[in-house]
């Protein structure tokens, strides 16, 4: 189907929807996590999402408040992704995050923007600050997108991503966005950056079809999605190549790893 696979170095794991929903964890998903034939293996586990509610600070605090055993070092994120970006680029950003991400941005100068950044950030979706943004990028600031997930799940149903409003500004101002997040390919590789390990070598569990599995996918990796979070009957049918593998949870996800892949 893809490259020939190799011997398993390294897991891949989407946070929300896939080890928890907000303020609740996914049931079995802590212990499933800490079982010894995993955490003791030869793999290295990353932590990969697109969140942008909030610092990687308050992430790594809620995931310990719901009994989640991970390090600081094992969570990559979008923001990381943006803030390269936007250090490669030298550039000052219009931020349309969330309050509680911008910590993530600590030392980036924003005064008079010349680039701008698009987050999850329902309180800046409003006409002045689209409009704001819509006219920065006329005059050429480039548009950064975050990621452009359509939705998400949360604890009272499907919310809108920040993908619509991208694809808006996209559509007002006839440019397309640099994608940094899920499911770009540069995500994945750069989640692999730091361990010895080809994209053959590792598998990514989530609940998005399209930016965790199928990004996983294009960029070379094995892809497990998990019938968890947005997850909505028949998404494995949605990209081509079909999902390598389609489980319950994710625990029953990493049974399968100690069974078949390890």
């Amino acid at each position: 189907r893809m490259a020939a696979w190799r011997v398993l170095k390294a897991v891949l794991v989407d946070l929300n929807g896939t080890l928890h929903i907000e303020d609740s964890a996914v049931p079995g998903a802590q212990e499933a996590l800490k079982r010894d034939e995993l955490r003791g293996a030869p793999v290295t586990i990353r932590f990969v999402t697109n969140t942008t509610k909030e610092c990687k600070r308050d992430l790594l605090e809620r995931l310990t408040k719901l009994g989640f055993d991970i390090a600081e070092s094992e969570i990559f994120t979008s923001l990381t992704a943006a803030r390269n970006l936007l250090e490669q680029k030298q550039v000052r950003p219009l931020l349309l995050v969330d309050d509680k991400a911008l910590s993530d941005f600590t030392g980036i100068a924003t005064d008079d923007p010349n680039a701008v950044v698009v987050g999850l950030a329902p309180k800046h979706f409003h006409y002045e600050m689209m409009n704001r943004a819509f006219q920065l990028i006329l005059n050429g600031a480039p548009l950064i997108a975050i990621h452009k997930a359509r939705y998400f799940k949360k604890k009272d149903g499907m919310a809108l991503g920040p993908g619509p409003f991208v694809t808006g500004l996209e559509y007002a101002t006839d440019t397309k966005a640099t994608v940094v997040g899920k499911p770009e390919k540069t995500f994945f590789l750069e989640a692999l950056r730091g361990i010895d390990c080809a994209p053959e070598e590792a598998v990514m569990i989530g609940d998005d079809c399209r930016d965790d599995v199928g990004g996983a996918q294009n960029a070379g990796m094995r892809g497990i999605l998990v019938r968890t979070g947005k997850y909505r009957p028949a998404d494995e049918d949605k990209i081509n190549p079909s999902p390598y593998l389609t489980c319950e949870n994710f625990p029953e996800a990493v049974e399968h790893i100690l069974q078949h892949l390890l």
